[in-house]
């Protein structure tokens, strides 16, 4: 069996040019990252906004086990099947992190014959976004600390420097360091740290501001310190945003690639669900609502992550609104759920997976409170057994939803053929009026509360001392009508990665809370959640190399 690498370096790719043009998409409309990336100008983005939108689709998924769940591959490969009805679809992603594609879960560009290429590319630099983000996240913090070694004139309180390094891989070392040491002339010494880059705020205000002034708008908001007074600093009193603006200038312009059976791909943007808000950019998902029929869009991790803040965060700051759900699981990672180790998981287990599926039913509520309408898919592996994949059609219309078993990883467009035509059906009968979980006028604490007990199930909800006092103070700046980031394990409907299936009852433990005012959201932290990742025992960077004639082997 060919490893997805292998797939994708046999593909032959269409030039780039030739992917735009059946969108409409003239060559000088493009800006070129050699024969097979470019991205979409300003003039064109410009040109698309009295144009009428097409359907919007979320894919998204349960919670991830290692078993594997396939969100990705599936939005792909669901691109491509309505390629193969001839409908006019794109497909929005974000792009990958180089800290999973060194560490444990390799890239994020699908799978199988289900694939965005060029993929290596694509899972390394690309065309260099999250360099620039990383570089302006880096350069509010240096001109930060270049102003408290400069005399200090904003009188910042150098205990309540909150602005954080930031770093695009997985670093543990870097949680937590020490700035400043040396001679005098080196910097004021402090407590420092880092995050991951997409766990940066410039990288959400990236993927929410509508164009570039938006951009401006929101980095000149962004919170860096606390005065003396007890008052906010901000990056525009730092007069960091014009320079911010100008690396970013080029990063803010979706990507355009193609998937195997060239379907047009949108790759913009890249924030962690279970760390920041999980959705590619507003900007490359209202361009494919212009430029195409329907927009396949996709949001990280799990429903209760990724979904949540998608229509929490996203579409209430963007105006979006689904036309309808694709809901992504496996009967592995059902059995998983319902107890089932890994190695056994190829074995049948009906009692294990009628456990197991609580945690697809709880999706399935969720989703239903936010007034959208689900359809339910079967990620198709060899293993599955017809008495396994016929319980699972049968719950999932028993409560409501349409139903299709995929097979996009072993037949690309061909085999999301079935779960497009549900998909298809799904829109015709339209969605209920959609509402978001909460009204901005909820005080923080009340937002958090109804997050933790109506979409994980937490029967009641524990805040640290210093997690009130942070939200009462974010209250008392202005900051109460806000939205929330919730930052919680992407494994388990808790807090707890070790609770599987639909655990019920339990205490969600808040233990700290910060404004990403630029964003325009608050980040709430969970129990032991990290916003910087550490490596595993067996890093994926072990089996990665390129030859003497520069073919990389072991991306995956």
């Amino acid at each position: 069996m060919k490893t997805d690498i292998q797939i994708a370096q046999e593909a032959v790719m269409e030039p780039i040019e030739q992917v735009a043009a059946r969108l409409g998409i003239l060559p000088d409309d493009l800006e070129l990252y050699g024969k097979y990336k470019a991205k979409l100008s300003e003039e064109f983005l410009g040109s698309l906004q009295d144009k009428p939108n097409g359907k919007l689709i979320l894919v998204t998924a349960i919670n991830p086990t290692p078993a594997g769940e396939g969100k990705t591959t599936t939005s792909v490969g669901l691109g491509e099947a309505f390629g193969r009805l001839g409908k006019r679809a794109v497909v929005a992603l974000r792009e990958p992190s180089l800290g999973p594609c060194f560490g444990v879960k390799g890239g994020a560009a699908g799978g199988g014959y289900a694939q965005v290429v060029p993929m290596e590319e694509l899972n390394l630099h690309f065309t260099g976004d999250f360099h620039a983000i990383t570089s302006a996240n880096n350069l509010l913090a240096a001109l930060l600390d270049n102003h408290i070694q400069q005399g200090n004139a904003l009188r910042i309180d150098t205990r309540q420097v909150v602005w954080k390094r930031c770093l695009d891989m997985n670093d543990r070392v870097l949680r937590n360091v020490v700035v400043g040491l040396g001679a005098k002339a080196d910097g004021v010494v402090r407590e420092d740290h880092f995050v991951i880059t997409v766990a940066s705020e410039i990288m959400a205000i990236l993927c929410l501001a509508e164009d570039m002034k938006d951009l401006k708008e929101r980095l000149a908001k962004i919170v860096v310190a606390y005065n003396e007074q007890g008052e906010p600093v901000t990056a525009g009193d730092l007069k960091a945003v014009g320079a911010m603006a100008a690396l970013l200038k080029d990063a803010i312009k979706p990507n355009l690639v193609q998937t195997l059976e060239h379907t047009p791909v949108l790759v913009h943007g890249g924030p962690f669900a279970n760390i920041a808000h999980g959705c590619n950019s507003v900007r490359a998902t209202k361009t494919a609502l212009k430029i195409a029929d329907y927009c396949i869009t996709e949001a990280g991790f799990g429903a209760d992550l990724g979904a949540e803040k998608f229509f929490d965060i996203k579409c209430r700051m963007s105006g979006l609104k689904p036309d309808a759900v694709v809901l992504v699981a496996t009967v592995r990672a059902l059995k998983y759920n319902g107890g089932v180790p890994k190695a056994a998981l190829a074995e049948e287990n009906l009692d294990a997976l009628k456990m197991g599926i609580s945690n697809l039913e709880k999706h399935i509520e969720n989703l239903k409170k936010y007034g959208v309408n689900v359809v339910v898919t079967l990620n198709s592996f060899v293993t599955d057994t017809e008495a396994e994949v016929s319980y699972v059609e049968r719950f999932c219309r028993e409560r409501g939803c349409r139903f299709a078993l995929s097979e996009v990883w072993e037949k690309g467009g061909e085999g999301g053929l079935a779960l497009a035509e549900q998909v298809l059906k799904a829109l015709e009968e339209g969605s209920g009026a959609f509402t978001p979980l909460y009204d901005d006028a909820l005080s923080l604490k009340e937002k958090v509360i109804r997050i933790s007990k109506e979409i994980y199930g937490a029967g009641s909800v524990n805040f640290a001392p210093a997690a009130l006092k942070q939200l009462e103070k974010l209250e008392s700046l202005g900051f109460g009508s806000f939205p929330i980031c919730m930052a919680k394990t992407q494994y388990s409907l808790s807090d707890d990665p070790t609770l599987l299936g639909r655990p019920a009852g339990f205490e969600m433990n808040i233990r700290e809370a910060y404004v990403s005012a630029g964003a325009g959201f608050v980040v709430v932290l969970t129990g032991t959640v990290m916003t910087m990742p550490g490596l595993p025992k067996e890093p994926a960077a072990y089996r990665i190399d390129v030859d003497e004639d520069g073919k990389i082997t072991g991306l995956f």
